[in-house]
Formats: structure tokens, sequence, C-alpha cells
């Protein structure tokens, strides 16, 4: 009976309460279109100016508040980004049941959305988990869709204090990191132990106006700044000037509001997750959809690189959609000096496990790879041989000695792979080796999946990266390295490292940088990134 009857209350304030509140909501609409007087009472939130009209001289003393939704990114919907949670926090399983849940949340009021959307995508979610998705996740995405208007206006402020009714969780990480923000308030979470339970703490929903209040007291803010809507208009009210992000002013004045990448307050080098698109609902429903499909693909791809010969492979695999964009300065292979024995050594630029074994296909002949970190399953199903170097400089320099005394070998000096125009800083270790020395410029293109990952399960890499619809490789072999450039030359192993290190970031277009493995698995994972 007690089951019955919480059956019957979940039905009423989820289905029947929500349905009338759907229903009152399209009868206040078609009231509105008939009386001008109650319909003038919305077109107040207009009466803000534009962010665009905000002077930005001598601001270095005021102090802003705002809402990240609807204030500092372009778009207001919060779905996409606890889409992300769920999915990098939580699982394919919990993503789906989010996306379920989109016809209902359209007829839920907003608090209820709010509500319905923490308890399906944080309940039982591990706090040290979520804390990385925000941390290594959700910046990206926060940084692709900032305003670029609304951010200079941030940047001129000398005080800033940002308002928000998503969980504190989701956005403290990206706004103390990027945005030096000085507060951030936003709805908190009750938990048990290490987990959250998906309801909200005593507090509940943060109400921006209130806390504004409580935090401030009777000091007034300078600078308030938010969207149209009713609720962030009596925010910005309680502040000496108000702004709103108008959308439809953007776009009518054909001023951009997008932000690029060299505007960004810092720079974008590592990052984590696997979805490489901002998961909307039209978008992830999409993805769910390849999902059977996509994933037969990549079983065929790999079976495809792994049993049949080379060039079969590499013709199969261009049908089945996976582009390979070759390009080889010099049209002979690498020659060898007279009577060197020895095997010629290839640099490369590293982006996903398979940049060996792609490089292999595109020659035509049998590569050998080291690694530093190498799942047993990405090894036992390597078409190429490949082998795990111990980080002991004098082993490795041996082990490495030997390989080429057997053959070609593929070394990527960086030591990990890196997602955004950045090449890490090389190990030198290699130059001290060989002399035939072949530099590779390698980069990819991905639309749907990264194959790769700092704190999730490395042996999927190659099935994410070919469950792409059409993953595209850009390969670029440049000359052999002069011998005057080499350490038989005078040079030094650092010298060679960092020559060759900014002959493939001119030949990509990319930047370099001095971080290394460990700054990236530090900052994603927080730990050294070393598989046992």
């Amino acid at each position: 009976m007690v089951i019955l009857k919480q059956a019957d209350w979940v039905s009423y304030q989820l289905l029947a309460n929500s349905c009338y509140r759907a229903a009152r909501k399209m009868r206040s609409y078609g009231f509105l279109l008939k009386n001008p007087s109650q319909r003038s009472l919305q077109q107040q939130a207009q009466l803000f100016p534009n962010v665009s009209k905000c002077s930005l001289e001598n601001r270095g003393s005021d102090t802003l508040v705002c809402d990240i939704h609807g204030g500092l990114l372009r778009t207001s919907s919060f779905f996409p980004y606890f889409m992300l949670v769920a999915f990098e926090g939580g699982s394919i399983f919990r993503a789906f049941l989010l996306l379920l849940s989109c016809p209902l949340l359209w007829v839920l009021d907003y608090e209820l959305q709010l509500r319905v959307m923490i308890f399906i995508t944080f309940c039982g979610l591990r706090i040290k988990d979520i804390e990385s998705v925000g941390r290594a996740v959700l910046p990206k995405f926060y940084l692709e869709n900032l305003h670029l208007q609304a951010y200079e206006l941030w940047a001129s402020t000398g005080s800033r204090i940002v308002f928000t009714s998503v969980p504190r969780v989701m956005v403290e990480g990206f706004l103390k990191e990027y945005l030096r923000v000085n507060k951030v308030m936003g709805t908190e979470l009750h938990t048990v132990g290490n987990f959250f339970t998906g309801l909200l703490s005593n507090s509940g929903l943060l109400v921006k106006h209130r806390a504004l209040k409580d935090v401030l007291g009777d000091k007034t803010p300078e600078i308030g700044l938010g969207s149209s809507s009713l609720d962030d208009h009596l925010f910005i009210s309680l502040c000496k000037e108000a702004y709103v992000v108008d959308r439809e002013e953007n776009k009518n004045s054909g001023s951009s509001s997008v932000m690029t990448r060299d505007k960004y307050p810092k720079p974008l080098i590592f990052h984590d997750g696997r979805l490489a698109f901002l998961p909307t609902p039209l978008a992830t429903l999409l993805m769910f959809m390849w999902l059977p499909l996509g994933f037969m693909l990549a079983i065929f791809r790999l079976l495809v690189g792994v049993v049949l010969p080379y060039k079969l492979a590499l013709f199969l695999g261009t049908q089945s959609g996976v582009e390979i964009e070759l390009s080889v300065k010099s049209c002979d292979p690498p020659a060898k000096s007279a009577g060197h024995k020895r095997g010629v050594l290839y640099v490369c630029s590293h982006r996903t496990l398979l940049d060996p074994v792609i490089l292999s296909l595109s020659l035509g002949k049998p590569l050998t790879a080291v690694t530093y970190s190498l799942s047993k399953m990405s090894e036992i199903i390597a078409p190429i041989k490949t082998v795990r170097l111990s980080r002991e400089r004098k082993r490795d320099g041996e082990t490495m000695q030997r390989l080429l005394s057997e053959g070609d070998l593929v070394v990527c000096p960086e030591g990990t792979t890196c997602r955004e125009p950045y090449l890490l800083r090389f190990s030198s270790l290699f130059a001290e080796l060989a002399d035939e020395i072949v530099p590779v410029a390698i980069n990819t293109r991905v639309s749907m999946f990264y194959g790769t990952t700092a704190s999730g399960l490395k042996c999927l890499d190659p099935i994410f990266f070919f469950m792409n619809p059409r993953p595209c490789y850009q390969i670029h072999i440049l000359e052999k390295l002069p011998t005057e450039l080499t350490c038989a030359g005078g040079r030094s192993s650092c010298e060679v490292a960092n020559y060759i290190q900014k002959q493939l970031a001119n030949v990509l277009g990319f930047e370099c940088t001095t971080l290394t493995r460990k700054d990236k698995y530090m900052m994603l994972a927080g730990n050294a990134g070393v598989v046992q």
C-alpha cells in the first residue's frame, strides 16, 4: 500500500500537475497576445541595454555579478552540460536515461526541470568523479560557448561573483581556473559519504536575487549581467548598472559573439572526456542512433587492420570511411648511409595510440613502436610489434638501440597524446640513439568521439576513434634530418629534440610548449599516468 501511494503521488506530481502547468503556460501565452498591458510586463526585461553597449573603461574597481548560463555563455540551455556529466562522470546508460527524460522536461517548469535533471545526473555518483569532470571535461565546452562581449565586460572588472541555480560543483572548477572568479554561489547537493544522492541540500535551489542580498547585504554591486528573462530582470535590477545578453540583437546587427581560441582567458591545452561535440538533445539523439552501426563499423575497421595485408587493409579502411591524408616531402624512401645497417627512426607527434599503426599502413612496411604506457589489450590487438619502455633512461636507451639494430622504429617523444593544437616537450633520448631520423607530423580529426583518454579505459581508445563516421588522419612525412643537425654533427640531444619539435609544429600550425606527460595526467586524472 505504501508503494502504491508513493507511485500515485509521483504520477500526480510529474504528470497531472506538470500537464496542468503546461496548459496554464499555453493559456497565459494566448492571454498575453490579447492583453498588451500584461505583455508589456515581459517587455520590461528589454529595457536594459545590450552588453555590447557597456563602456569598458575605468572598471577596475567595479564589482560584477552574473549567472554563467544566459550571462557569460552564448546559449542559456544547461541540458548539454548535464548530459556531459551524465555521460562522462556516469555511464552511457545514465546518459540515455537523461535523454529519455526530455519530453517530460519540456512540460515541467524551471524548478522541476532542474530537480529532475539533477537527480538523474548525480544520483549515486562519486564526488571525486564529478569534480574530475568539472575540472577536465566541462571547461572545453564552456570556453567554446563563451560570449565575447560578455567576457570583455567580465575581464574589465575588478571583482566578480557568479550566482547560478545549477549545482556549484559543475561550474566552480571552470570559473576559478579560467575566469578567476572571486566567489561562486550555486545550488548545493545532498551527499552521503563520498556519493551524491541526487537530492538538493536543505537550502534547495539557489534563488539569485535572494543570494545576492545574503552575500552582499546592503552593498550594491556596480554591474549586473544577465539574460532578458524575467528572473534575471529581478536579479540584475539590484545593481547600479544592468546589461543583458540579447542574442537576437547580436544576430540582427551582425556582430559576432563567438570567442576565438586566441582570445581565451587561458590556453586550453589539456581536456578529457569521450564526446567531441556539444550534446544538445538532438545531437545526443543522433549519437545514440549511430552507436549500434558505429560499434560494428569500429570492429570491422579494427579486424581489417589486424588480419589483412597492408595494401588491402588500407583500401578497405578508406572504403569504410577512414580518411588518410598522406603528404611526403621526399618521393624516395629515406636513404641509409653507406654501410649503415641500422633501421630508420621515425619521430612523430602523438595524437592517438594508432599513430604507429596508421604510419605503418601508409608506408606499407612493418614498423616497431615503443610506448611508455599501453594496455595489455592494445598490445594484443596491435598489428605491429610494440615494446613497452620502463622510464629508466639507461635501460630504455638500450632497448631502443636493440630495436633499431633489428629494423625501423617509431617513437613519439611527447610521451603522451594531446588533442589541441599544441606539442608537448620532446624527450631528448631518441636523439642520442640514431643519426637516421625522419620527422613525421601527425594530426587527427574526429566529429563524435575522442580516441584518447586520461582517466578512462585506454583499451577502448581505438574503438572510440573508429566509431566516428569519418575519422581522419593527416600524416606529413618530412625529409630526413641532415647529419649536421644530429648529435653526430655536434648538436646536443636537447637541441635536436627542440629543433624537431619546432619543425613539426610549423608543419601542423601548432604551438610548442614545455609541458610534459606528468603535467597532463596530474591535471586531468590526479596521477602520473602510468599503467600498471
